[in-house]
Formats: structure tokens, sequence, C-alpha cells
């Protein structure tokens, strides 16, 4: 068994197929409405693997101009991000053990050859809050280490239905998807993975 970082909280199988099922249609249903983009780096421009979208009262983004931020709208349509679905508030609920609602939930499309290197949620104001991954569809390859660039990192492997929770000391780890394993999931309709990612992004009022 993976010994993983104070911090980090792994549920494997946290949903079952119904539910699994239940949340890609919520989250097509998001799609739908907020079309999936290709984000861009800051300063080169350099086009990301993933696809993205997002819901809820914000979303973030990346771009040449700007870098990467949170806003409200989506940044090729510009209309307001869809509301989150019920069914992504009562995970947070469920696992995050944070007393405040999420503001964002990303929603990230890999395809088959997608990676996502070695990066810190950083973009946020409030740290307390956790970040809570959902995993939907083909396995991938997860990685998560300190909040150091360059220390000890070990891997998991995700499955469609894990929830995977970074608080606490891991709050600021690096983490990445090394890779994904195609034909390992039938749940959605095209080879590749969703994930989820639900933050809180400001500091709650007293």
């Amino acid at each position: 068994m993976t010994s993983l970082p104070e911090g980090v909280r792994d549920f494997p199988g946290a949903l079952d197929p119904d539910a699994q099922a239940a949340l890609v249609a919520d989250i097509r249903a998001v799609v739908e409405k907020a079309p999936l983009f290709t984000p861009v780096m800051p300063r080169t421009g350099k086009p990301m693997s993933v696809r993205m979208s997002n819901c809820g009262p914000l979303g973030w983004v990346t771009d040449k101009q700007n870098g990467y931020r949170y806003q409200p709208t989506h940044p090729v349509t510009g209309e307001a991000w869809p509301a989150m679905p019920p069914s992504i508030v009562a995970l947070w609920d469920r696992f995050a053990g944070y007393e405040h609602p999420p503001e964002a939930c990303l929603v990230n499309f890999y395809a088959p050859d997608t990676r996502m290197g070695l990066h810190q949620d950083r973009d946020e104001a409030d740290f307390d809050a956790p970040v809570l991954s959902v995993s939907l569809g083909d396995d991938c390859l997860f990685r998560v280490g300190g909040s150091t660039r360059g220390g000890k990192t070990v891997s998991l492997r995700l499955q469609s239905g894990d929830v995977l929770v970074l608080g606490g000391a891991s709050r600021l780890a690096y983490h990445g998807v090394d890779r994904i394993y195609p034909g390992t999931s039938m749940l959605l309709k095209q080879p590749g993975r969703i994930n989820l990612t639900l933050r809180r992004v400001t500091k709650p009022s007293d």
C-alpha cells in the first residue's frame, strides 16, 4: 500500500457506477452551457494538453496576457459559468471536511495522451480549504509530493469513482498526472478521463 504524504486523503471507489453515470450526465449538462476550451500558458501562449470548463460562481482560467486566475465568466463565450450541480456540492460536503461551500469546480478532460506536469494549486486566497479531486473514466497515474519543487514524490493509480483530497500539510503539495490508461473504463463515450477539481477561492467572511 502506498504511503501518502500527510494531508492527502484517498477514498478509492467512493462513487459506485450509478453515481458515476449520474455525475457524468450532470457534467455534460454543464459543458453544453460552458463548452470545453483549450487553455494556454502564461507568457508563452503554449496550449495545454487538457481541455477544460468550469461551473460555480468562479472558474479557473489561464491565457498568455493575464496568466492564471479565477473569473466569473467563460473566456470564450463571455457567459457566466453555470451553477454547480447539487451532486458536485454534495461531494464537497461529504469529503472536504470544510464548512464553507466550494466556489469553483474545474472540469478537465484528459485525452489518452494527455499529461499534467507537477504543479501547485495556489491561485486561491484561502489555503485553509482543501482541494477535492474526483476521477471519472479511464485510470490515471497520479503523482504527489511536498510543498517544494524537486522533492520526493509518490504515485498512485486513480480509478473511476475515486475521490482524493489535498488538505492540511499537503494543501500546497506539488501534484500531477503522468499518464492515462486508455480502455480501463467504459464510463465515457470516448477514451479518456474527466477530473473534477473543487476549490474554495476566497476567504469566508466572519
